[in-house]
């Protein structure tokens, strides 16, 4: 038998596959439990709900980018221009889907279903790492470091394509993490540094 943390885990990891697969509206605790090999009945014992399940879910993949991204960041010196911080956050977001792209899949995608307290807590918590993005961005243009644009919109730009990622990524697809990363801090950083009139 398995503990109840290893047991929680298993339930969040195969619920995630199942989101990822079928979407949060078309996956039912049965399928779950099914899918663990148990009776649904049993998995009350461990989720009060198929939102708790996805709450978890949404909840561990926001505390990963925000770690990766601060993380990051924070390992820059401090003369760090916009440019190498875009790319640090922007390598930092690749690797978190790189590493879990099933539970990266459920957060960009599923978080739609949570309601109440969770949605309003979740989307300040989106609101709060597109502002960081977009504060790199807005200091770029103040120091004359990235054409004048939008931060708001760039912001939206790259997190968008990002996001991206956590639909069609496999881990044993032909290119590693980190060449991906390489090709998005291109696209970013190109998209933000060259007059493209």
């Amino acid at each position: 038998m398995l503990e109840l943390p290893t047991r929680r885990r298993a339930i969040e990891n195969v619920a995630s596959g199942l989101f990822r697969e079928r979407g949060y509206a078309a996956t039912s605790i049965r399928d779950i439990a099914r899918a663990l090999d148990v009776q649904g009945s049993s998995l009350y014992a461990h989720v009060t709900s198929k939102e708790d399940v996805l709450w978890t879910i949404v909840e561990r993949s926001a505390e990963a980018f925000e770690q990766a991204a601060a993380r990051s960041l924070a390992g820059l010196p401090a003369s760090a221009g916009a440019a190498e911080s875009i790319a640090a956050f922007v390598r930092a977001h690749v690797a978190v889907i790189a590493s879990d792209p099933e539970l990266a899949n459920v957060f960009v995608h599923e978080w739609r279903h949570l309601t109440g307290e969770r949605r309003r807590a979740i989307l300040a918590r989106r609101d709060a790492y597109e502002a960081r993005l977009r504060d790199i961005v807005g200091r770029g243009m103040t120091d004359g470091e990235l054409l004048p644009t939008d931060p708001a919109i760039a912001a939206t730009f790259i997190l968008t394509a990002l996001n991206g990622l956590a639909t069609w990524y496999r881990a044993d697809g032909r290119l590693p993490p980190d060449r991906i990363a390489d090709h998005y801090v291109g696209f970013a950083v190109r998209a933000l540094t060259e007059d493209h009139r």
